[in-house]
């Protein structure tokens, strides 16, 4: 089933923008061209727009997926000129200017003017994608709910087993990749152990659990700096985690992890649960970008190598933003989406008012107001420009930043709720676990796998069909003719 996205001829008059992905960089475009004379498309495979910053604090317990999540379709209610569509981009026509998605059995054809592309990265297991069935990323809220289960759900079978071996297994923790994701994440876990769930179980001491931090690399937070990055490893080794640095991860199943050292011997791990927090791949559609630009090509991590003014070489009027660009010297976070939504969307009002002239376009020019990551309550590494600061403040600038960058009032004010409930006293709200958030995903696979065969093999027989009419059609044609 296909159909058009609007009507062309309530269209003609208006420049038409197409926007894929609903994260910092696509939403920041579309909020960016409320007062434009234009009509904006924006088509996303989530119904919200996800705060990746936060996710490891919704599979730790501490806040719930609405407050880092809110729905793309009510941020934008009030912007008449915007309209949503939920699906999945399959194909995107760079000469006929379309954009085709997918949702379900539907196929919708979106012609575009001006198209921004602001697809995101998933998560990389670098060529092992079958890691994920027993080590789960952090990229979506699917992920954060799954890792919730399985950490929370590691100390109850801890409790349950009498086997000493199962009981070291069960209460191991290993968290694959020590940039701000891991870091943050292998804290969450020794906090919640140590604080949170210190006397709530009677076999057990929560706080006595295995956390491993591992990396290939051969350094903590390796983009901030050898200074925070000691700092972190500190922090995190007087908390209980064991860091462990130019470690290769070379196979994970349901029992543990095989890791090669630098001297290139291999050890086992016995760990139940499993987290990636190691590596990004961009979407495929930056190569689908590539394949039909002459002249435009992507990175190791499929990211597009776009031109000085973000587009596609050869298409003035294609931008690409956020993790699926590559510029040098712009970081894969939320600030360079959002200042190449605010580049992409002031080309295009110039446009409109005839001054832009793609030959002739100011560069895009990053300006970098530095990073920061959590290590654990109290305490963060911070950089901004060529300061470079640790602690309590640095646990305040982040707290305060991340709540700036939340969309809506509400999620505010209860996400600084949740923390107080959690960083001054030692609950934590959202600790609910259920037998689907472990298990719903490799279901959700197999299903699609199976709808998808379903659907090719309809696809298939319909054409064969066609093919039969055809040949029907030309035989009596013949016969008439004779």
């Amino acid at each position: 089933m296909t159909s058009p996205s609007s009507n062309p001829s309530a269209l003609a008059s208006r420049h038409r923008v197409v926007i894929i992905g609903s994260g910092f960089g696509g939403l920041n475009a579309a909020k960016a061209l409320k007062r434009a004379d234009v009509d904006v498309t924006l088509i996303s495979k989530t119904t919200t727009h996800l705060f990746q910053p936060l996710l490891y604090q919704v599979a730790t317990g501490i806040l719930s997926e609405g407050e880092i999540a809110p729905t793309t379709r009510l941020i934008l209610k009030r912007q008449k000129n915007v309209r949503v569509l939920l699906g999945e981009v399959s194909a995107i026509d760079l000469t006929a200017k379309t954009v085709t998605s997918r949702l379900m059995d539907m196929h919708t054809v979106t012609p575009y003017d001006s198209l921004i592309v602001a697809a995101g990265a998933q998560q990389s297991y670098f060529g092992n994608d079958h890691f994920a069935t027993f080590a789960p990323g952090m990229k979506t809220i699917d992920d954060a709910l799954e890792l919730r289960g399985r950490i929370l759900g590691a100390f109850e079978a801890a409790e349950v087993t009498t086997d000493h071996d199962e009981h070291e297994r069960r209460l191991t923790f290993v968290v694959v990749g020590a940039g701000p994701t891991g870091v943050e994440l292998a804290g969450e876990i020794a906090e919640l152990a140590a604080r949170t769930l210190a006397g709530a179980f009677t076999t057990i001491k929560p706080s006595e659990c295995r956390v491993i931090l591992l990396d290939a690399a051969p350094a903590v937070l390796p983009p901030m700096g050898e200074k925070l990055g000691l700092k972190a490893q500190r922090r995190l080794e007087k908390m209980g985690v064991e860091v462990q640095l130019n470690a290769m991860v070379t196979a994970v199943d349901y029992n543990g992890i095989t890791v090669k050292d630098k001297d290139g011997v291999e050890r086992r791990i016995e760990s139940s649960c499993k987290m990636w927090a190691a590596g990004v791949q961009a979407s495929p559609l930056g190569k689908m970008l590539a394949e039909q630009s002459d002249g435009t090509e992507i990175d190791r991590a499929g990211r597009v190598i776009v031109q000085p003014d973000l587009t596609v070489a050869g298409h003035p009027n294609v931008f690409v933003i956020g993790d699926l660009m590559s510029v040098p010297g712009v970081p894969g976070q939320a600030q360079g989406a959002i200042q190449g939504a605010s580049y992409a969307t002031k080309v295009i009002k110039q446009s409109l008012k005839g001054r832009d002239d793609p030959a002739n376009r100011a560069p895009f020019s990053y300006k970098d107001k530095g990073s920061m990551a959590t290590v654990s309550r109290f305490t963060a590494v911070a950089r901004i420009g060529k300061l470079e600061f640790g602690g309590f403040l640095a646990w305040l600038a982040w707290l305060v930043l991340h709540v700036l960058y939340l969309v809506g009032f509400k999620n505010q004010f209860t996400t600084v709720l949740h923390w107080a409930v959690t960083f001054i006293g030692r609950g934590r709200s959202q600790m609910t676990i259920t037998s689907q958030m472990i298990y719903a995903r490799l279901a959700m696979n197999w299903l699609k796998s199976q709808t998808e065969d379903a659907f090719t093999a309809a696809e298939h027989a319909e054409q064969e069909a066609s093919k039969a009419d055809e040949a029907q059609a030309a035989a009596r044609e013949k016969q008439r003719v004779e």
